[in-house]
């Protein structure tokens, strides 16, 4: 048994449920287009992020450290295209039609979570707390990589 279970399962539901892109995204879906029509955006959610922590626990805390520079140019293009996005769902044209596409895509959606500047520092910060170096490295990081994904599907679920 993972011994900070319940301390990261807070965790994750804090940074699950907190808005945040995808939680405005995914509510903007499904209130416009039903959730049948909104789930490639939930998937695309829940394995982006989920990939987001592998990477994290696969080293890429070691990439930060070295190149602290990365993590401002994942800054500045997860800002440019959250404006982006605010603009789209700004001045987007409501459609009456029952023939309207959803306009997130999974492979958006999926993409989206490297440039996602609070998915990115939650998966970093998720891995540096809740998974410990040794022998135990790969067992923390499945319980980790684990409560991570069903917190993000559960979280893009309720919004």
């Amino acid at each position: 048994m993972y011994p900070s279970l319940l301390p990261l399962i807070f965790f994750s539901v804090a940074a699950a449920f907190t808005p945040g892109p995808n939680n405005i995204l995914g509510s903007y879906s499904g209130f416009n287009f039903g959730i049948k029509k909104s789930l490639p955006l939930i998937m695309g959610v829940a394995f982006g992020y989920t990939s987001v922590v592998i990477l994290s626990a696969a080293g890429l805390n070691f990439i930060f450290n070295a190149y602290p520079y990365l993590k401002t140019i994942i800054k500045i293009l997860g800002s440019i295209f959250l404006i982006y996005l605010a603009y789209k769902i700004a001045f987007a044209k409501i459609e009456f039609n029952e023939s309207s596409k959803n306009p997130v895509k999974f492979i958006e959606t999926f993409f989206f979570q490297f440039l996602n500047p609070k998915g990115v520092i939650v998966g970093i910060i998720c891995v540096s707390t809740y998974v410990e170096s040794g022998a135990n490295f790969i067992n923390h990081s499945a319980w980790v990589i684990g409560v991570s994904f069903t917190c993000a599907v559960i979280s893009i679920n309720f919004w």
